[in-house]
């Protein structure tokens, strides 16, 4: 206490006097002032703080960059390597096991429709190419198997459908909810991969009446759906490979939750320009208006 007083007086007060007033030496004073944190490392803790706020807040999926991104976009000016640094001595990772997995299938199926992306995976305005695929999540009840499409201009989820079998009917109800909610205009381009569902008379009947034109992946590669690929892995990894769910409602609720109120709102992207899919839609919107 009488070290942090003299401290405190030392614009006013001699220090000398101080030490002699109060009974210390003056070599004790300067050792305990050489042991106070240091101004950077208060910094330190306290951007410490903020990166750990900003972990919990995006469900512990964002990297260094990402975190550093948003950390200048609110306001909080640092650097990338310091976040990088700070994060490592804290042990704050992100919750990633593994990339997706290529699969393979051997069924006998009708001629596929022609890769009409070729691995490109742009697209300059929104409704201009959607692409799709399935997986599936382990519950304790069984298996539900999830179908979504992504508009790929802001990697937006625009349509999705859970069920326990990955039958046409599953992919039929995410392909009607993407059409309701977007209304595309005739030429829009669906990619897939070549799987049974999307051969089906049904789905292909759909995408007709819709106008919408068919396009696969090349012959058995995953790469070629990259995007949508990438989507399961963010979302098994980020958060359906850290729950153990009882049910699937449970798991249904669970990635609705991730799906709206998570990847399409506030996951932003590097591919995007660190933007959310929505904030990509509304600035194309909002220049078209302009």
């Amino acid at each position: 206490m009488k070290y942090a007083f003299i401290q405190t007086q030392q614009a006013a007060l001699n220090t000398s006097a101080m030490c002699y007033v109060l009974q210390v030496s003056r070599s004790g004073y300067y050792d305990w002032i050489k042991r106070l944190p240091s101004k950077r490392s208060i910094e330190n803790a306290t951007l410490l703080t903020r990166i750990q706020a900003v972990h919990q807040q995006f469900r512990q999926a964002y990297g260094a960059v990402k975190t550093w991104k948003h950390l200048n976009d609110i306001g909080i000016a640092c650097g990338k390597h310091r976040v990088a640094s700070l994060r490592s001595k804290a042990g704050i990772e992100a919750q990633r096991k593994r990339r997706f997995r290529v699969t393979v299938e051997h069924h006998k199926m009708p001629a596929p429709a022609p890769d009409l992306l070729q691995r490109q995976f742009m697209s300059p305005s929104p409704n201009r190419v959607w692409v799709g695929d399935m997986t599936f999540i382990r519950t304790r009840q069984g298996w539900l198997h999830l179908a979504v499409l992504l508009d790929l201009y802001s990697r937006k989820v625009i349509g999705w459908s859970f069920g326990a079998k990955a039958d046409t009917a599953l992919h039929q109800a995410a392909l009607s909810m993407a059409i309701t909610h977007r209304q595309p205009k005739a030429g829009l381009v669906h990619h897939t991969d070549r799987g049974s569902v999307y051969h089906a008379a049904p789905y292909r009947e759909q995408l007709t009446q819709a106008k919408i034109i068919q396009s696969m992946n090349g012959k058995k590669t995953a790469y070629d759906n990259a995007v949508a690929e990438s989507f399961f892995s963010n979302l098994k990894n980020e958060w359906v490979h850290h729950h153990d769910f009882k049910t699937r409602e449970e798991a249904q609720l669970a990635i609705f939750d991730y799906i709206e109120c998570f990847y399409n709102t506030q996951r932003i992207h590097q591919s995007l320009g660190y933007l959310t899919p929505v904030e990509m839609e509304s600035r194309y919107y909002a220049q078209q208006c302009a």
